[in-house]
């Protein structure tokens, strides 16, 4: 696919603990990779892109991976300006990258667009013996905060495209959606525009429907009806 075709392009910032996985998951999804002696960000690494998502579009994503250690938050938090989604990532082997949640979720609402889309992310799930952090775990907080959730592997590859794939279609989905409404009700100021990295406006309290198996929707009620998936069954 040329990356150098594509109708819409959406900014993603990556953050959490340092050590969670964030540059595997860029490299899995991006190069479909796993560095084993990976080193931690310095600042912020960016990575591209272009995916073809429902109605045959094609969608080029700014990946940004910012560092975790405390000493690059002051210089990371201006690269989240712009941004329309994040995924916020914990390692389920580490507990304290888990109770450092909050901290992330409140650095990203104040730094990104005022309706960045949020995904919790537990990485990792490969390690089954060592988990300490569990799905119920992870669900029960995005539910109170409107999350979307899902577990991921970078290094076997489960669930990663997945996460990626599913917060470009909900972009893109409220993008089309304020547009149409732009353009039928006269309101200029809510189109989507050229396609920028800060265009799409997702709403904040939606939801990603990730999985479809029965045991990851039921019970779950969302803000605006949708349903996060479990995505580590």
């Amino acid at each position: 696919m040329d990356s150098e075709s594509y109708d819409f392009i959406f900014k993603i910032v990556l953050l959490g603990d340092s050590g969670v996985g964030k540059s595997n998951l860029v490299f899995r999804f991006t190069k479909n990779e796993f560095n084993k002696d990976s080193k931690s960000t310095i600042g912020v690494e960016f990575a591209t892109k272009t995916v073809q998502i429902e109605d045959d579009k094609l969608v080029k994503a700014q990946i940004w991976d910012t560092a975790g250690q405390e000493r690059y938050r002051s210089i990371a938090s201006s690269y989240y300006r712009g941004a329309v989604g994040a995924l916020l990532v914990y390692d389920v082997t580490d507990r304290n990258s888990f109770n450092h949640v909050p901290m992330w979720l409140k650095e990203v609402e104040e730094n990104a667009e005022k309706d960045c889309l949020i995904m919790l992310v537990g990485n990792k799930m490969d390690l089954h013996e060592q988990r300490t952090v569990f799905v119920r775990d992870g669900r029960s907080f995005a539910r109170k905060n409107g999350l979307a959730f899902i577990e991921t592997s970078a290094l076997d590859a489960t669930g990663v495209d997945t996460a990626f794939q599913r917060i470009l279609q909900e972009i893109y989905k409220t993008q089309t959606k304020k547009q149409l409404k732009a353009q039928g009700g006269g309101d200029t100021k809510g189109g989507a525009g050229g396609g920028g990295a800060g265009g799409a406006q997702p709403a904040r309290g939606q939801t990603i429907s990730l999985s479809s198996s029965p045991q990851d929707g039921a019970g779950q009620q969302q803000r605006k009806g949708c349903c996060a998936g479990g995505g580590g069954q």
